[in-house]
C-alpha cells in the first residue's frame, strides 16, 4: 500500500461536498431513532448560512454513553465520510446510547481548509473559544449526559499511517492498543517513536499534559477538562494514503472501540 505522495507543505488530497454529505447523514439517520438537532451560526461574511448539527439516538436501559465527532478540520474529509458510512451500516451496540456530532467545521470544507472561514482553528479553541461554532458546540456539550467513551475522528497529512492519541487520566483498561491493532488489517501504522512531537509507541501517543499551562485547548481535552469524558481517543487516519482508505480505517477504529467496550 503505496502513500499518494500528494501531501507537499500541506493537504493537496480529495476535497468533498460538504452539505451533500450532511444531506446524506440525515438520510442515513431517518427511520432510526435517531434525533436531529439543528442550530443556525451567526456567521457575518460566511461562503454560506451554517449550523451546528448532532445526532442522538438513546436506549434504554442504556449500559454505555458514547461520543463521536468529526469534521473539525475542514482538509479532512475522512471523518465526516465515516461518520455516513458509520450511520448507513447501523451497527451500533444495542445496549449503548450515542451522541454523534458529523461536522463541526463546514465552511472550512467549503473552503477546503484546516480552519474555519475566519482562519480559526476550532480544534485549538475550546479554551478562549472565539468562533461561534465552538460556542454553540460547548453549550450543546454542557446539556449532554458524561459520557463513557469519546471518540474524534481527525487526519494527519504528514503521516506515514494511522495512529491514535489516547486520553485516559484514570488509567481505566486501554482501547487504544486493540484499535491500532484492527485497524492494521486495512492501513498501515505510524511507528516512529516520535508522532507530532509526541513520544509515541506502536501507533498510540499518551500525552503528559498539564492543561493549565496550555494556551490552547482541543476537543479533546475539552471533553477531559469539562467532565465529559474520563477517557477519550483521537483517531489519526494518514491522509496521504487513498481516501476510500482513510475512510475504512476511521471507522474500523471506531467499531474495534465500541466492540472493547
Amino acid at each position: 500500500m503505496q502513500r499518494l505522495a500528494k501531501n507537499i507543505g500541506g493537504y493537496r488530497g480529495e476535497a468533498i461536498d460538504i452539505p451533500q454529505v450532511l444531506r446524506q447523514i440525515e438520510q442515513a439517520a431517518a427511520g432510526k431513532n435517531w434525533a436531529r438537532e439543528i442550530i443556525p451560526l451567526p456567521a457575518e461574511n460566511a461562503p454560506q448560512p451554517i449550523s451546528f448539527q448532532a445526532y442522538q439516538r438513546l436506549t434504554d436501559p442504556a449500559r454505555i454513553h458514547v461520543y463521536l465527532s468529526a469534521g473539525i478540520h475542514g482538509d479532512e474529509p475522512a471523518g465526516p465520510l465515516a461518520m455516513l458510512q458509520l450511520l448507513e451500516e447501523d451497527r451500533w451496540p444495542g445496549d449503548a446510547a450515542l451522541w454523534l456530532c458529523p461536522c463541526l467545521n463546514p465552511t472550512g470544507f467549503l473552503l477546503n481548509r484546516r480552519e474555519n472561514f475566519q482562519g480559526i482553528d476550532l480544534n485549538r479553541d475550546y479554551r478562549n473559544s472565539r468562533s461561534a461554532e465552538v460556542r454553540a458546540h460547548m453549550d450543546w456539550l454542557e446539556k449532554q449526559p458524561p459520557f463513557d467513551l469519546t471518540v474524534c475522528l481527525h487526519e494527519d497529512w504528514e503521516s506515514a499511517g494511522f495512529y491514535v492519541y489516547e486520553l485516559n487520566p484514570d488509567q481505566r483498561p486501554s482501547l487504544a492498543a486493540p484499535i491500532v491493532e484492527a485497524v492494521a488489517e486495512v492501513c498501515p501504522i505510524e511507528r516512529a517513536p516520535l508522532i507530532d512531537n509526541w513520544p509515541a509507541e506502536n501507533g498510540v501517543i499518551r500525552p503528559r499534559i498539564n492543561p493549565a499551562e496550555r494556551p490552547q485547548w482541543p476537543e479533546s481535552l475539552h471533553l477531559l477538562m469539562t467532565d465529559k469524558t474520563r477517557r477519550g481517543y483521537t483517531l489519526e487516519a494518514p491522509s496521504d494514503f487513498p481516501l476510500p482508505i482513510r475512510v475504512t480505517a476511521l471507522v474500523t477504529g471506531v467499531r474495534a472501540a465500541l466492540a472493547l467496550l
